[in-house]
């Protein structure tokens, strides 16, 4: 081992479809190594905890899906030692899964396939390995070199085997670093408390963190007045591998940015960039682009950019988006003044608006649009998007006629009789007027004859008449063509 190196705790994150049972197996690991005495109840938004087992300590990063792991990964973070991959025993490898596998390949890092639910009566643990085979992830006893476990999160069973296999990867990867070096890390979570401002949870990845150590990231930076780790307990220092909950940033960090230590305040704060002049940046206008202002809030962060990450990916061709703030907590006066100023909208998921925003939302009528689920907070922004399009004029073509006489020729007004060629023709439709293929006019139609009574539709093979208003002057020969014209708003 080298000088000044340590064994640190592996750093895992548990992965899979959504209903395979990932979550389920986080709380009964927790369950198994950790009581509810013990723990005091776990905060909710901590995002990554730390347990025990044979000695040795195990950090799993509880994350909200993959794609907040992706976020993390695509900062630059280095994050994971070990990637557990949640496969439901009972359905197999489904088109998620695969997506999942994707993503722990990319991770290079070694992967222990926990094969879950083996305790529901259609659990068929072999079959998984065949499917997975097909994946290119060959467990070991089907020939393979990754290590499989059967678990049950409902019952516990599998669970200090899945740990311990946990425990074996980890020792054979050395996993070391150095405490004495500059703490250095990774957000994990991050929030605004309503009691104790903004907070994250923070994943030391080198160095020693202490009380008192001035830390930053691109966007925030404080003074650790306080430590806790995962359980609430207040603690002086926090070593590789340890997560642990800091409050007071100047700023709500975000997910995976990197964090490390500075002599002083104002270093710190150089270090610091505006995210608000970055987000000033985006989405130049083009001529015939309309803008869509939008107050963002929501509960965590990890919310926050899962919703400007969907808003990003809705067309914005016709509509540009401008996000005027987006941040984490309840809505509040500031937000309902700028939304009155920058004549924005103002959207919240898993938010409200405190009592002062309320009495300024009801004195000047404003609405505000809050959600619980993304889906319907994005069907709602397409629709905001949708009701300020300029609606233009959307052609549908219907048939064409030949001429075969001109019957009246009285100004701008005509009597055509001719045989439909093509399709259909209607009552109202709107006229182009084609001599040798190019088109010399156009026109409407202001009536319809078959067989010299009124009409509304004359198909393809039947002879009529028409009264044609245009700006040209049809001769025999000449084809008709007829359209409609419809006012849509398209994005």
């Amino acid at each position: 081992m080298k000088n000044n190196s340590k064994k640190r705790p592996p750093i895992v994150v548990v992965m899979g479809h959504v209903d395979h049972g990932k979550s389920s197996i986080l709380e009964a690991i927790k369950d198994f190594r950790i009581t509810s005495k013990e723990s005091g109840g776990i905060t909710q938004h901590i995002g990554a905890y730390q347990i025990e087992e044979q000695g040795k300590k195990i950090t799993f990063i509880d994350t909200p899906g993959h794609e907040a792991f992706s976020k993390m990964r695509s900062r630059g973070a280095k994050v994971a030692d070990i990637a557990v991959l949640v496969i439901d025993a009972s359905e197999g490898v489904k088109n998620q899964t695969k997506e999942v596998i994707s993503l722990v390949k990319t991770l290079e890092v070694p992967v222990i396939v926990a094969l879950n639910k083996i305790d529901k009566p259609d659990a068929n643990s072999e079959k998984v390995k065949r499917e997975l085979m097909k994946e290119d992830l060959i467990v070991e006893s089907v020939g393979g070199k990754i290590p499989s476990v059967e678990v049950s999160a409902k019952t516990k069973k599998g669970i200090p085997e899945l740990l311990e296999i946990i425990l074996l990867v980890s020792e054979l990867e050395n996993l070391e670093v150095d405490e004495s070096k500059t703490a250095e890390g990774i957000v994990i979570e991050s929030y605004l408390d309503n009691f104790r401002g903004t907070t994250a949870t923070l994943l030391v990845l080198n160095g020693t963190l202490k009380t008192g150590d001035i830390i930053g990231t691109n966007t925030a930076c404080t003074k650790i007045k306080s430590l806790e780790d995962f359980q609430k307990k207040q603690i002086k220092e926090a070593l590789p591998s340890t997560p642990v909950v800091v409050f007071g940033f100047n700023e709500v960090p975000r997910i995976g940015e990197t964090f490390k230590s500075f002599k002083d305040i104002n270093e710190a704060k150089e270090h610091t960039k505006s995210v608000n002049q970055e987000r000033e940046e985006l989405g130049e206008l083009g001529e015939d682009q309309k803008v869509l202002n939008i107050i963002l809030k929501a509960d965590v962060l990890g919310s926050l950019e899962a919703v400007e990450e969907i808003l990003k990916s809705l067309p914005q061709d016709k509509v540009i988006i401008r996000l005027l703030k987006s941040e984490v907590g309840n809505i509040n006066e500031s937000d309902v003044k700028l939304a009155l100023t920058g004549k924005s909208k103002i959207i919240g998921f898993k938010v409200k608006a405190d009592a002062v925003a309320q009495k300024i939302l009801i004195r000047e009528s404003i609405r505000v649009a809050t959600f619980d689920v993304i889906y319907e907070l994005l069907e709602a922004v397409r629709g905001l998007m949708e009701r300020i399009v300029v609606a233009e004029d959307i052609r549908t073509d219907l048939g064409k006629m030949k001429v075969l006489a001109k019957f009246l020729d009285n100004k701008n007004r005509q009597i055509i009789g001719g045989r439909v060629t093509e399709g259909e023709i209607k009552k109202g439709s709107k006229i182009e007027v084609l001599r040798d293929d190019e088109i010399i006019g156009a026109g409407r139609m202001i009536s319809l004859q078959r067989n010299k009574k009124e009409s509304d539709l004359v198909s393809k093979g039947d002879e009529c008449g028409i009264l044609f208003e245009g700006n040209v002057k049809i001769e025999e020969g000449d084809v008709l063509s007829f359209y409609k014209e419809e006012k849509r708003k398209s994005l």
